[in-house]
């Protein structure tokens, strides 16, 4: 059991013997529920056949909210970068999962990702603009600037700023980080 936990990302040799000596503590049908929690998300959960975040229904919530269709999609990596979206509360459109980001290194080419669905509904929905939310990697920056030359024609494409974290020191970031938060600067007031 140890071994299992330990596969798992974030997962260090210490914290998973902790969840197993947790789990042999606890009474036999809460580890039946965990198990069969595990086996029915397994099963049941997939991809929202519109914008491929996670979901055990045919369209995730987010796509279901009608509100949500104001003509903005935010294209990310995956659906852990869809829900640190969320967590901010603040972006109200819907999104695009692309399933990864463009590597030559790692040989995943455009056609590997989500990218042909993506174009396919900046067309049939009248999108306004389109917000890149992709890491500021080598990857991230290949796969915006694809994204971009690909959308432009037919829609805005914008991308999210990058710069310093909140409370952090001048003095310890790096020339790249300094750099993007002068880019993306914006007027006070």
């Amino acid at each position: 059991m140890i071994d299992q936990f330990e596969r798992l990302p974030g997962i260090g040799p210490r914290t998973a013997q902790r969840l197993a000596l947790h789990l042999l503590r606890q009474p036999e049908e809460q580890i039946r529920a965990f198990a069969d929690a595990l086996l029915a998300a397994r099963s049941q959960v997939g991809s929202c056949r519109r914008c491929f975040h996670l979901s055990a229904d045919p369209e995730c919530e987010i796509c279901r909210q009608e509100i949500r269709h104001n003509g903005l999609i935010c294209v990310v990596a995956d659906s852990r970068d869809l829900l640190a979206m969320e967590r901010t509360r603040e972006y109200r459109g819907t999104y695009h999962v692309l399933g990864g980001l463009i590597s030559p290194m790692d040989g995943i080419g455009p056609e590997a990702l989500r990218i042909q669905p993506l174009v396919e509904r900046v067309d049939r929905e009248s999108i306004s603009e389109v917000i890149l939310a992709l890491t500021p990697s080598v990857e991230g920056d290949t796969t915006s600037l694809y994204l971009a030359r690909l959308l432009r024609p037919f829609t805005s494409v914008t991308r999210i700023a990058y710069g310093l974290p909140v409370g952090s020191e001048l003095e310890y970031a790096d020339e790249v980080t300094l750099a993007r938060a002068l880019e993306g600067r914006r007027p006070m007031g």
